[in-house]
């Protein structure tokens, strides 16, 4: 076979390899949602649909301050210079 062939196989299997990866994630995605999805709702005996899960829990209050007031640099300006190299 030429290289052309050869490459165009290649490429054909790689895409058929790849299409096909992204219908079994598409898969798996729809599984696991519909099986979460089942196990969540609910129906009591009135008809009711109820979703069940984890109560909701609150986080910890973060309490902030005010830092310090420093004084403001008027000109930043560097300690070491160092000497050009090059053309002006």
């Amino acid at each position: 076979m030429s290289d052309a062939t050869t490459r165009t196989r290649s490429r054909a299997l790689a895409a058929l390899i790849g299409g096909a990866a992204v219908v079994v994630m598409g898969a798996v995605t729809v599984a696991t949602h519909e099986q979460a999805v089942g196990q969540a709702v609910g129906q009591d005996s009135e008809g009711t649909v109820s979703v069940e899960g984890a109560g909701m829990t609150l986080g910890a209050t973060a309490t902030t301050t005010t830092p310090p007031s420093i004084v403001p640099i008027a000109v930043a300006s560097p300690t070491v210079k160092a000497t050009f190299y090059g053309k002006h």
